[in-house]
Parts: structure tokens; sequence; C-alpha cells
């Protein structure tokens, strides 16, 4: 890529998108294209065609996506897989159509199998049955995958997918509903932390800003104190009170927060066993990887067919990983950030 190139990130607000927008920015890239939702809906085939044909981006950073934690994962699965596959197909094969030079596609760990050994390899991926909970989104990335690795073989496109371990980092999505584990483990906490304080002030301040399945800091401390007990936020001396709908398929275990002074108790319930190993990364760094490979990586080096020594004639796997190889509990990350 030149400093000058037509560059397009799609998703440049989200988690992963932002971090890349800075990054190019960072490195003196000036030609930089970003659409929000109400600008562009992705899903739309003839808007993305449109827009392809007036912007005419020379590189592509598809990092746009419908995102979220276990439960948004489960309840919307329609959602999940429609819209994700409908987003990159649009922008995958407008890519190919208006003569893209080079597509960086990310998808997500949550492609590997359930019970994938450990630490993940990219030739484990489709080799045994994905988690059920987040199984649309995870075959939708997957589809990701293959349609750049086919248009590849197909039109000789340069077509690169990066799967990205868990990440964190400006502008997360912090919304209980959908969030992944690392945001819902910081806002639960923190909202605790600020219910064994009694401060009230802070509460409501938080649900302003983003409010939990519409109850909002305006509400009454009874409504507010029944939406955080759904949400595993709970008074000790409200411990009996029954959650206001159905538990996830995720068993939970409450673990409480012991004060240093004499506050009332709270305990903040995290869902399953805690004994899961998650790898973290930021999203800057991410980021950094992304323009890395953008910038020196090509289909050809990640194609094992087209390899000197190599004997294979098929295509696979030719994603790359992109991670930290360092893990944490979820017991222990959330005992970090309860410290924190």
């Amino acid at each position: 890529m030149d400093k000058n190139s037509r560059i397009y990130v799609a998703g440049h607000n989200g988690l992963v998108g932002s971090a890349i927008l800075k990054t190019l920015k960072q490195k003196g890239y000036t030609n930089i294209i970003g659409k929000t939702f109400k600008e562009l809906d992705l899903r739309d085939p003839m808007a993305v065609r449109t827009f392809f044909e007036w912007e005419k981006p020379e590189y592509v950073f598809l990092a746009a996506a419908k995102v979220g934690g276990i439960i948004a994962n489960n309840t919307y699965r329609a959602e999940f897989i429609y819209d994700n596959l409908m987003i990159q197909n649009n922008i995958i094969d407008q890519s190919y159509r208006s003569g893209v030079k080079k597509l960086l596609f990310l998808g997500s760990t949550c492609i590997y199998p359930r019970e994938c050994p450990q630490p993940m390899k990219e030739e484990y991926l489709l080799t045994s049955p994905l988690e059920y909970t987040n199984e649309p989104y995870a075959i939708a990335k997957i589809a990701g995958i293959k349609m750049c690795e086919s248009y590849n073989l197909q039109y000789g496109t340069n077509f690169i997918s990066v799967m990205p371990t868990n990440l964190y980092g400006p502008n997360d999505n912090f919304n209980l509903e959908t969030s992944h584990v690392l945001p819902a483990l910081i806002r639960k906490i923190y909202l605790g932390k600020c219910l064994e304080e009694n401060n009230w002030d802070a509460i409501r301040k938080d649900l302003n800003q983003r409010p939990i399945e519409g109850i909002s800091g305006k509400a009454d401390e009874q409504q507010i104190m029944k939406k955080l007990n759904k949400y595993g936020i709970v008074l000790s001396s409200s411990r009996s009170v029954a959650p206001s709908s159905p538990r996830p398929l995720v068993p939970s275990f409450p673990r409480s927060i012991v004060p240093s002074s004499p506050r009332p108790l709270v305990s903040v319930e995290i869902w399953g066993t805690g004994k899961p190993m998650r790898e973290f990364l930021w999203s800057e760094e991410m980021a950094d990887a992304c323009v890395f490979i953008m910038e020196n990586i090509n289909f050809e080096d990640v194609n094992p067919s087209k390899s000197a020594k190599s004997v294979v004639c098929e295509a696979r796997n030719t994603h790359i990983n992109i991670g930290t190889g360092k893990e944490i509990s979820i017991k222990a990350l959330a005992e970090l950030v309860k410290r924190t």
C-alpha cells in the first residue's frame, strides 16, 4: 500500500475497525474511507455495489460484523448468520468485481471446534463440531474464509483472512445484553462496587450512558435493582430474588466480592465454572498485526499448494491466527478485574 492509496475500512467505528483506522493514520496513510451504518447498509447488495463503483477503494479491511456475547449469539441466531453472511458476501464480491488489489477479512476464534486442542492451530478448522451457542456466527465466519480462498483460486484475487483471539480496548461493547466476557466482567464488577458503596449517582450515570434492557438511570431503585439482579449483581439482603427471565444454558455459580470495610455485601455472579482458559489481545495490537499483514503478506505466502516443497494440491487453512500465546482462566480474570 502507498500512503495515498484509497483504503476502505468497513466497520471503522467498531472495536477492531477503529483501531485499524487509528493505526493507519499513525503510519501516515491519508486516503481512508469509512461509512457509518446510516450512510451505508452493508447488507444491501445494491448499496454496496454503488459504493464500490463510486469510491473505487484499492484496499479493503473487512472489520464490519454483527457481534455479541453468549446470550446475544444464542438468542439472535438468525440475525447473526444472515447479517454476517450478507455483509461479507457483498463486500468480498464487490471487491473482486471492482478490482480491489487486496482485502483483509477478519474472522473469530469461534470458528474452531468446541473441543479444539490447545493451542489452537489453523489446521484444526472444521475437524469437529462447533460450540452450539455461537454456531451461526461461526459458520458465517467460516464461509467468509472459504469465500476468500475460493475467489483467490478461481479469480486470482489477493484476499487474506485473519483470526484474532479475544479482543478488548477502546470502543468496546459494554452492553450487558450483547457484550463479550471481558467488558461484561468489567461493567458488572464496577456496578457491584458502586452498589457496595451505595453510590447511586454513579449507578445512575452508568445506566444513563448505557441502559440495560431499556432501564436507564431515571428509573426508580427497585426497577434498577431488579435489572441488576437479573445480570447477577446482587445485594446480600436480596439473594432470594429470582431472576426475571430464565438463565442461559451456561450454568451459573455466584462468587462473592468481599468489601474491605463494613459495607453491604454484594455478590457478582459469573456464568460458567470459571475454569475455561481464554486469551486476550489489546485491539490496537491486533490492528498493528492487520496493517503489517496487509503491507507484507499475500495469499501465495499462505497457500500450501504453492509452496516450492509442497506436494499438497489443495488450498486449505490459509487463514492466519493472531494472538498473544498467553492464557488466563475466567475465574482468574474476574479476580483480576475485581482487584483493579
